[in-house]
C-alpha cells in the first residue's frame, strides 16, 4: 500500500515536471495565443487518440448525461490555456505561472460545493501558505504596465481550470484518463478552429519544434497523468500538490529565457514547497 502511494504520488510529480513546461514555451513560442493553443490542443488530440487506438482504449462518451459535463470541461480547458497564455505574454512567466497558481486556494473552496463535503481547514491552511508564497514571490507592480493585466488573466484561467478540474472529477473511475484528456484536445481543436484563418499564422513553420513539445510533453503526457491521479488523490491535494509548477517553471525560465529569479522568489518558493511536503505526508495518512 505503501509502495502505491509512492507509485501515486511519483506520477502526479511528473505530470507536474511536464505541465510547469507551459510557462517557458507559452512565453517563448513567437505566434498569437490562440494559435498556440490551437497547435497545442490539435497536436495533442493527435498524440493521443494515436495512443489510445494502439492500446484500444476507447475514446468514446459513455452516456448522453456525460456529454454537456465533458464538453463544459473542455471549454474551460480552452479558457484556461488561452487566458494563461496571454498572461505569459502580458507578463513574465514568474508572474504569469504565479498568478494561475491560485487555483489551488480556489480549488479548496469550491470542491465542498461540488462533492457535498465540509470544506477541510488542512486544505484551506494549505492553501492560504500557497497563496503567502505567490505573495512573496510576486515582484512589485507597476500598475501602469501590463503586468497587472498579466495577473488578472492568470488569476481568471485559474478558475477556469479550478472549475474544469472539479467538473472533471466526476469521470474519472468510468473513463480512461487518456481518454479524457483524448476527448478534450479533440473539442478544444474544433472549437479554435476558426483562428487558423483569421490570424496570422506564417510563423508557424519556424516554432514546429517547440509546438510539439508542448502539445505531446507538456499537454498529452502531462495532463493525461494529472488526470490520473484524480483516481488517487482529491482535487484539492493533486491541485496543492502541482504548486511545485511555478518553482519548475522559474527556474526553466532563468535557464532558458535568462529571466533571473530574486531573493524573494527563493523565499515565496520555499513555502509553497513546505506545503507540497506537509499534503504529501498527509495524503499518505489519510
Amino acid at each position: 500500500m505503501q509502495n502505491q502511494h509512492a507509485n501515486n504520488l511519483l506520477l502526479l510529480a511528473i505530470a507536474t515536471l511536464f505541465i510547469s513546461t507551459s510557462g517557458t514555451l507559452g512565453k517563448f513560442i513567437d505566434l498569437p495565443t490562440p494559435v498556440i493553443i490551437w497547435c497545442r490542443s490539435s497536436i495533442a488530440a493527435l498524440f493521443l487518440y494515436l495512443y489510445c487506438k494502439y492500446k484500444k482504449i476507447s475514446i468514446s462518451i459513455k452516456s448522453k448525461k456525460d456529454l454537456p459535463s465533458i464538453l463544459l470541461g473542455a471549454l474551460l480547458l480552452g479558457v484556461h490555456w488561452v487566458t494563461y497564455f496571454h498572461a505569459l505574454k502580458l507578463s513574465n512567466v514568474a508572474i504569469g505561472m504565479l498568478a494561475m497558481f491560485t487555483f489551488p486556494v480556489i480549488t479548496a473552496l469550491l470542491e465542498p460545493f461540488f462533492i457535498k463535503s465540509k470544506l477541510n481547514p488542512v486544505h484551506i491552511l494549505l492553501a492560504l501558505m500557497v497563496l503567502l508564497g505567490i505573495y512573496i514571490l510576486a515582484p512589485n507592480l507597476n500598475f501602469e504596465s501590463s503586468y497587472l493585466k498579466g495577473i488578472g488573466f492568470g488569476v481568471f484561467s485559474a478558475l477556469s481550470y479550478a472549475l474544469r478540474n472539479l467538473i472533471l472529477k466526476r469521470h474519472v473511475k468510468n473513463y480512461d484518463g487518456t481518454a479524457l484528456m483524448t476527448q478534450q484536445a479533440i473539442i478544444v481543436s474544433i472549437i479554435l478552429l476558426p483562428v487558423m484563418f483569421k490570424m496570422n499564422i506564417s510563423n508557424i513553420p519556424s516554432q514546429v519544434p517547440y509546438l510539439l513539445i508542448l502539445g505531446i510533453v507538456t499537454t498529452a503526457l502531462g495532463h493525461s497523468l494529472f488526470i490520473k491521479s484524480l483516481k488517487f488523490f482529491s482535487v484539492s491535494t493533486a491541485s496543492i500538490i502541482g504548486s511545485v509548477q511555478p518553482i519548475c517553471g522559474i527556474i526553466m525560465a532563468f535557464l532558458f529565457l535568462n529571466e533571473t529569479p530574486t531573493l524573494k522568489t527563493f523565499i515565496g518558493g520555499t513555502l509553497i514547497l513546505a506545503t507540497v511536503v506537509i499534503e504529501s505526508i498527509r495524503s499518505k495518512k489519510a
